[in-house]
């Protein structure tokens, strides 16, 4: 005796999509277990938007090449609510005449630059020459090109040919031919044979044209 046995096809098909679609949904699942969302938070104050390291920049002023900068590393912070540059290594920054002959530099360990304000802030160490050949020493300085004129709040010292002034606290023209030293004392060169004779001003401000 013979059993025979007939198969629905329709239902075989049904049977096998609905296996597939059972399976792709398995491994969808999977997929999305392992799947890992990193969110990136950008601080515009804190993150840089340019990095250069060994550089020397010549920048402008009113179309005119005027300043040579040169530092081991530069980052500019453009998208800051008050865009800067920074020189955490330090810089040194040169001013050209219009012959573009060197008349002045300074240097700083370091520096940052305010761009919408176009004002400098020098930190530690900062030694300016002026282009009288007279020397600036401090540990902070501020140049505000806009203003045109260098200040600090600190100690300064400024070596001039026939003296040396210290003080508390400076401020001066762009141009280094007039300034002012504050709370300061007044050492005149002496002679070798009355080395321990010094003239003071204390408590003062000393109004100083540069000849």
């Amino acid at each position: 005796m013979r059993f025979l046995c007939k198969t629905n096809n329709a239902q075989s098909i049904t049977a096998n999509i609905t296996l597939v679609v059972m399976l792709l949904l398995f491994l969808l699942s999977c997929g999305k277990e392992k799947t890992e969302v990193v969110e990136v938070v950008f601080d515009p104050e804190t993150t840089y938007t340019m990095k250069a390291t060994d550089i020397t920049e010549l920048i402008s002023d009113s179309g005119v090449i005027r300043y040579k900068i040169i530092a081991k590393e530069w980052y500019v912070y453009d998208k800051a609510e008050e865009p800067y540059w920074l020189f955490p290594k330090g810089a040194y920054l040169e001013r050209f005449d219009s012959l573009f002959n060197k008349d002045a530099s300074i240097k700083a360990d370091t520096i940052y630059r305010y761009v919408k304000k176009d004002l400098w802030e020098l930190i530690g160490n900062v030694k300016v020459l002026s282009l009288k050949g007279e020397k600036f020493d401090t540990d902070h300085l501020f140049w505000d090109q806009k203003a045109g004129r260098f200040y600090s709040d600190e100690y300064i010292r400024v070596e001039r040919e026939d003296k040396i002034i210290t003080g508390i606290g400076f401020e001066s023209n762009q141009d280094m031919t007039k300034y002012n030293v504050f709370d300061s004392q007044a050492i005149l060169p002496v002679n070798e044979m009355a080395s321990d004779t010094t003239t003071e001003v204390a408590d003062s401000t000393l109004v100083l044209p540069v000849d």
